[in-house]
């Protein structure tokens, strides 16, 4: 085989896998009356370890999740997949459980990845009926609530990073969204854009741009977070970066 022919063959082969990758982030129609969502996710390179799913369930339920996996590229890639993947098997074999369902991930992860590597996930299971979330974050940056009245809540609960350690537990977290009420997940790539100057965005431009846009339809949230953070670090990114937003309604 000539050389030609072995760049041609890795060229297709590469843009395969980001087809792959870019399947696994898609919009939805609206599946739940009570919220509204939308989620935007721009790599690094074509292939990145950032991740975020919306999966319909059963009973009037929707899972929502935000990943990142240590590493760039390829291997973040694979990694992701992985979560991604297993998590996918395991809410298709009816598990509704959150916490539950990342003790399974979490092993199969740890059993089939290298050493050293892991993936931080927030993963939640919004009720449409009783706008109820319950959710896990398993070593992820803590997504915020932001109330209607202006208050703020901090998603905090769960456990270790996917992958770190064979037996991790994971605790549930929960609590009720009212009208209006915003839920915005990220990954470290968004809140660590930096400016000319070195200086981070940080959570603070983050929750500043959707604090400002707060009674905007979900779609409109997620575009002006990522117009601030571009135009706050234009042409820096360093990092996978990541924003999902569900707004009840």
């Amino acid at each position: 085989m000539t050389s030609d022919a072995v760049v041609m063959d890795v060229s297709r082969d590469w843009a395969i896998a980001c087809d792959v990758q870019r399947r696994f982030m898609h919009e939805i129609d609206r599946p739940l009356e009570t919220f509204e969502f939308s989620g935007r996710c721009r790599q690094m390179l074509e292939l990145g370890g950032d991740c975020y799913d919306f999966a319909p369930l059963q009973d009037d339920q929707l899972a929502v999740s935000v990943g990142d996996a240590s590493g760039k590229s390829v291997a973040a890639a694979l990694m992701i997949s992985n979560v991604q993947s297993s998590l996918r098997t395991v809410m298709a074999f009816g598990e509704t459980d959150p916490a539950a369902a990342l003790r399974i991930v979490n092993r199969q992860v740890y059993a089939s990845s290298l050493p050293g590597c892991y993936a931080t996930l927030f993963y939640g299971i919004l009720d449409g009926p009783t706008r109820t979330l319950r959710y896990v974050n398993a070593g992820h940056n803590p997504p915020v609530v932001i109330r209607q009245d202006g208050s703020v809540a901090w998603l905090e609960t769960g456990g270790a990073p996917l992958g770190m350690f064979g037996d991790a537990n994971y605790q549930e977290g929960r609590l009720r969204l009212d009208p209006r009420d915003l839920v915005v997940a990220y990954t470290d790539g968004v809140i660590e854009a930096v400016n000319s100057a070195g200086e981070e965005w940080g959570v603070e431009g983050l929750l500043r741009v959707a604090f400002q846009n707060r009674t905007q339809c979900a779609d409109d949230i997620v575009h002006a977070i990522f117009t601030s953070m571009y135009k706050y670090s234009p042409g820096r990114q360093t990092d996978d970066a990541t924003v999902v937003v569900a707004r009840a309604l």
